[in-house]
């Protein structure tokens, strides 16, 4: 299993907003992230915006291809994108994983 994290940037404006969709994501994205091969997906913020998400997957190309192909994704995609800064595109393409550089197991 790959360990994968990676940092977005939220409005700071549309922060609060965007936690409150976070805490209750539809059903059928939930489902979709499991099947997809998204596992102990997480996000964390601070107040600024700044958001940390990990995941752990087999393989986090094939996971985000599998999840790219789904139509929930690209409505949930599309209610978010205006959440973030400095995005060309859909939030789910911004993830660009940082390189582990220490683990405790």
């Amino acid at each position: 299993m790959r360990r994968v994290c990676f940092v977005l940037k939220v409005r700071e404006d549309r922060l609060e907003e965007y936690k409150e969709r976070h805490a209750e994501v539809w059903p059928e994205m939930r489902r979709a992230l499991s099947e997809s091969g998204w596992h102990n997906y997480s996000l964390f913020c601070d107040e600024r915006g700044t958001v940390v998400g990990y995941l752990e997957t087999e393989d986090f190309e094939a996971a985000r291809e599998a999840m790219a192909g789904t139509e929930v994704n690209a409505r949930w995609q599309a209610e978010m994108a205006p959440f973030f800064e400095g995005l060309d595109g859909r939030p789910d393409e911004g993830m660009l994983p940082l390189t582990e550089i220490f683990h405790l197991p």
